[in-house]
């Protein structure tokens, strides 16, 4: 997959792009991210890329010129590519978002910057909008190293576990279940047996509700989508009248 990111702060990306899951990522020529600098494009001998509001008000607005003109130049003849554009107007970033655009083989992200960019940027050539959250953020840079890392891990062959993108948090629609590793006790506190017994049926059994009652007690909200067994769903009846009885 190619990730183009369009920004006026092209440094910031050094240090996520130079580790650990990206970086053996990008050396397998699994994910290739290329940066480009918005300033560049600006006409005028200082790269002026922002500018004050029509109608008055506090802060800058990103131009509608250079973003453009970087945009159509990144994009090339590539009109299937989405042009993503980080905003906390967009919609929320999710795993099924992430899932969406990994289907993709190419991906530009634009990380806005100051109070936004100019409306019409949005009309000319931006096809979606993402927020990783209900939150103000400096400028799309770090909303975009998100996207980045998350979208990666749906790579076929960017983890080394076969199985350890479908299994995360939020990946199967649960919140992920309990890990442990050596030692078998830790000050008083013991593996759970069923995790050493080898039987690897009730091991994913155990996991299965173990992803629920974490989800129940941490996000509830979540189960409302779930897909759920009817052995599961009476577990998690078992749950919730578990806990009435703990608060009458």
């Amino acid at each position: 997959m190619i990730m183009d990111i369009l920004t006026l702060f092209p440094a910031m990306f050094d240090g996520p792009l130079s580790e650990s899951i990206l970086k053996r990522a990008q050396e397998r020529e699994l994910l290739t991210v290329r940066r480009h600098d918005i300033r560049a494009y600006a006409p005028d001998k200082h790269h002026t890329t922002d500018d004050t509001p029509y109608g008055g008000g506090g802060g800058m607005v990103m131009m509608a010129g250079p973003l453009v003109a970087a945009i159509e130049d990144v994009r090339g003849a590539d009109t299937s590519a989405p042009v993503i554009l980080l905003t906390p107007q967009g919609r929320v970033f999710t795993q099924r978002v992430a899932a969406e655009l990994a289907a993709h083989d190419r991906l530009i992200l634009v990380c806005g910057r100051y109070e936004g960019v100019d409306e019409r940027v949005r009309q000319a050539v931006v096809t979606d909008e993402i927020s990783i959250g209900d939150y103000v953020l400096t400028g799309g840079e770090l909303a975009a190293m998100i996207i980045v890392d998350a979208v990666a891990r749906l790579i076929p062959g960017v983890l080394g576990a076969r199985w350890g993108a479908e299994e995360d948090s939020h990946a199967m629609g649960l919140l992920e279940y309990p890990h442990y590793t050596r030692p078998p006790v830790f000050r008083g506190m013991a593996v759970p047996d069923v995790l050493l017994s080898g039987d690897h049926g009730a091991i994913a059994r155990w996991r299965r509700r173990e992803a629920i009652r974490r989800t129940w007690q941490r996000r509830p909200d979540m189960l409302l989508a779930a897909d759920l067994s009817e052995d599961e769903r009476w577990f998690l009846a078992e749950l919730a009248e578990g806990d009435a009885r703990a608060h009458e």
